[in-house]
């Protein structure tokens, strides 16, 4: 039995026990005295042997194309790259702007709550 067949089992039995995956992950690199990681690696490794996570698709590299074709698709995609990247940040900003009022509205009730708590202390 390999190494990582052995992971793969006592992970396997583990998440059968009802053990959360990631923690299950931990207990093994505990008993094996290995990095976390590394049993991830083995236990992940072992299931590509079984058939059940296949490794990623290779890209084909682009054969017999026009080249200006591929570089304006090249393109084209950066620029929606950055308009989408622009589009979070102002979904970032929405939210920070959100928060912020709430705090701000917030704040004096909280800070009186707080106070109150402080003068039964005192008193």
């Amino acid at each position: 039995m390999t190494k990582a067949q052995e992971v793969y089992d006592r992970v396997e039995a583990l998440v059968a026990s009802g053990v959360k995956k990631a923690d299950a992950f931990r207990q093994v690199a505990d008993e094996f005295e290995q990095p976390f990681n590394s049993m991830r690696g083995a236990y992940y490794a072992h299931t590509r042997t079984l058939g059940g996570a296949p490794s990623r698709p290779r890209k084909q590299a682009a054969s017999n194309g026009d080249p200006i074709e591929q570089a304006t698709t090249v393109l084209t995609r950066a620029v929606e790259s950055i308009d989408a990247e622009v589009a979070d940040a102002k979904t970032r900003v929405d939210e920070a702007k959100t928060e912020y009022e709430h705090l701000r509205d917030t704040a004096a009730e909280r800070k009186a709550a707080i106070q109150a708590k402080i003068d039964v202390l005192k008193a």
